[in-house]
């Protein structure tokens, strides 16, 4: 049996005012329309509904006994339909996040501070997955945004850049290169070098080596770690030198020489990754959201 809810609604306003001409009123549809409209759901439930002269109408004892569960059935159909409108909007819902250990600061807790604030019914789900990983799970949909590392050149993946650092050379507190009164980095080319993993992020790795080709040697390169964290750990323990985000070098000052290379054109950016065509209503929220924002500092944008 398929009720149709307006057949329902003209039941519970019949049954609330007992009068069918000021049922239709509060309806705003015409007198037999209404009588109509009751006629066919007693036709459908093979009952009557009502018990009615020309001066009363009252509840039947089966319209009494239904009433109650006709008033919760249409408040249910009423929250599905909210609900559907605010999530075809992007007011509610789960958002589900990809991003890499490195952007975890400060790029995340600013998100999504400012993302709760403007949009406090819905949910971030945030997982922690390599560059290349998020590209998969972004084609899979396996999640909805990506906060990555740039460069990241996919012709279905779109990309709004959020954050620009300069890159910094560490080295271990007790490597020679401390005593050095002018450093640059050629200073580095006989250095073993410990790596972000190639296969993790292999535009972000050609833009960090890139700095040492444009100094005239090409980097070699010891240890790879899937980690910032890890490059960073091996570094202190002597492996080798780095070439990191300044923002993530600064945070192992303690243990670390950090030289920042300010005066590099090349940069270390992060950005949000998202399916070119046609992105869902929350991810539109979120880039909005943050482009508005004005708390990050975001290079030009790229395609």
């Amino acid at each position: 049996m398929s009720m149709n809810l307006n057949h329902l609604r003209a039941f519970v306003a019949v049954a609330e005012s007992l009068s069918f001409s000021r049922a239709a009123n509060r309806l705003h549809i015409s007198q037999p329309a209404l009588s109509h409209q009751i006629r066919l759901l007693e036709e459908e439930l093979e009952t009557r509904l009502f018990l009615r002269d020309r001066r009363n109408v009252r509840l039947s004892a089966t319209g009494q006994e239904i009433l109650d569960d006709v008033v919760r059935l249409l408040d249910h159909a009423d929250a599905i339909r909210h609900r559907a409108r605010s999530s075809a909007k992007g007011s509610i819902g789960t958002l589900r996040i990809g991003f890499v250990a490195s952007a975890t600061h400060p790029v995340i807790p600013r998100m999504t501070q400012i993302f709760h604030k403007a949009f406090p019914k819905v949910a971030l789900s945030l997982k922690n997955i390599p560059t290349v990983q998020q590209i998969d799970a972004l084609r899979d949909h396996r999640i909805d945004i990506g906060v990555v590392r740039l460069p990241l050149h996919e012709p279905d993946i779109e990309i709004f850049p959020l954050f620009s650092e300069p890159f910094a050379v560490v080295f271990s507190r007790q490597h020679p290169l401390r005593e050095k009164q002018k450093f640059s980095l050629r200073d580095l080319e006989k250095e073993p070098f410990v790596s972000y993993c190639e296969r993790q992020a292999p535009a972000f790795f050609q833009h960090w080596t890139g700095l040492c080709r444009k100094s005239g040697f090409t980097p070699r390169i010891v240890q790879e770690a899937s980690e910032m964290e890890t490059v960073l750990a091996l570094v202190s323990a002597g492996v080798g030198v780095a070439i990191v985000p300044q923002e993530i070098a600064r945070r192992h000052k303690s243990s670390l020489v950090v030289l920042p290379l300010t005066r590099e054109r090349i940069r270390s950016e992060i950005g949000l990754a998202f399916l070119r065509r046609n992105p869902a209503p929350l991810v539109q929220h979120m880039v909005h959201t943050l482009a508005s924002s004005g708390l990050f500092e975001r290079p030009s944008r790229r395609r």
